[in-house]
Formats: structure tokens, sequence, C-alpha cells
């Protein structure tokens, strides 16, 4: 069991899935845990989102396949309403497929992160604990691999096209950035950790953090995650072939 700091109010969570057993599973690893309390739960989307409203919780466990309202746009209503309040909720979603396009719409929906179901009990408390402290809830080669599985493939001449574009539009997107900021946010987007990005740009890792804290609040972007994928979306880290 790991505790939070003395004094410290703990991790607020709601579980959003269809199947009463996972909740009732999640709910039971998670009540044990004295940095970490369970504030409410949701059978779908749709219901979770005035429920989430109501219980103001720090990360929602999100799962991905549910009916009335899946996990996809529950993501983007719910990351939309709590981005209007301070210290908003932030979402976990939680799937069954290591490469599920849902999933990738999920983070692009302002997700914080992924996890597989069938993750132990160890991994699941420390994403929660990461999503809660404002990191991302898996390693960025995981993220990276997955854009290189759902960029979408065009044909030859379209994708020329469509790659001009997105350079013009990418060098206006980055134009806040200091060429130091665009050289950590290329190495984010590779997959590389603040100790290996540290270590190619001969910087201290603690100027690694203050680097990706500024591209953070000068692109407007949450976390790590969106880091990568916006290092894609602007073609700074290549596009996959």
């Amino acid at each position: 069991m790991s505790a939070g700091l003395p004094g410290e109010a703990p991790i607020r969570l709601f579980l959003v899935d269809d199947q009463e057993l996972v909740r009732a599973g999640f709910r039971m690893v998670l009540d044990a845990q004295e940095d970490m309390t369970v504030v409410g739960e949701a059978g779908d989307g749709l219901a979770a989102l005035d429920a989430v409203a109501a219980t103001r919780p720090d990360v929602v466990l999100m799962d991905i396949r549910m009916p009335r309202m899946d996990g996809v746009e529950a993501t983007r209503r719910l990351v939309q309403a709590e981005g209007e309040r301070d210290g908003g909720a932030r979402v976990l979603v939680l799937t069954t497929f290591d490469l599920d396009e849902y999933v990738f719409a999920a983070l692009r929906a302002g997700a914080s992160g992924f996890l597989l179901k069938d993750a132990g009990p160890a991994e699941l408390l420390s994403a929660i604990r990461a999503v809660h402290a404002g990191d991302a809830a898996m390693a960025p080669s995981t993220t990276r691999r997955m854009l290189e599985r759902f960029v979408p493939q065009l044909p030859d001449a379209e994708r020329e096209r469509e790659r001009a574009a997105e350079r013009r539009a990418a060098a206006a997107r980055l134009d806040p950035l200091t060429d130091r900021e665009r050289e950590v946010l290329e190495a984010v987007g590779r997959g590389l950790s603040n100790t290996e990005i540290a270590a190619e740009l001969f910087l201290a890792e603690a100027t690694v953090k203050t680097h990706i804290g500024r591209v953070l609040h000068k692109l407007g972007l949450r976390d790590r995650v969106q880091m990568v994928i916006t290092a894609y979306e602007t073609g700074l880290a290549g596009r996959p072939e």
C-alpha cells in the first residue's frame, strides 16, 4: 500500500465501465490504497457525464466500448467540460486491445494516457498516480507505435499535397517555440525519456523538464501524450511511411 504525504487529500477516482464485475474489481483494489478513494461509477459514458460533474474526481478511469456513449465521445465531452474548472479531472483510458483505433481517438480527444485491462495492480496504481501528477500514463514509445499504426494511408499524390499543407500549418503552429524547445519536442515525439533527451542535447535533466514545461504552456497542451501527438501531427517528429 502506498500512502500520500501526511495531510494530503487522497486521489478521487471515478470508474466508467459497462461491466459491473470489472468496476467491482477495480474498486476493491483502489479503495484499499491509503492515497486513493473511489467517489463514483457509471455503466456508460452518457451516465458518467453528469455524475463526474457532481462528484468532481481527480482521475476518471474510462472504458472504451460501452453502450449509449462510448469512451471516446465521453472523454471528449469530459475534457472539454472539466477544462473549464481549475484542477479538472484527467482521463485514463482502459482497453482490452493493445492497438485499438478507439484508444488513439480517445488520446486525441484529450485522454492523458491508456492502460490495458489485464495490467497488474501495481501498474494500474502507478498509472493513476502519474496521470494525477500531470504526466503520461505510458511510455512515449508506446504512443509512438500507436501513431505509426493509425496514421492515415493516403494515395501518393494526395499524401504529398496534404503533407505540404501540414508543413505550412505546422510552421505557424510551432512559431511560439524556440529552436531548443523544438528540439526537445521532436525528441519527445521520438519516444526519448528526459534522461535520453538530456544526453542527446547535452543538457541537464532539470533543464529538459523546464523546456517541456514551456512547450506545454506555449502550445496549450495537457501532458506528454499530447506532445507526442503534436510532434507527429506537425511533422516535427517525421511521418511513418
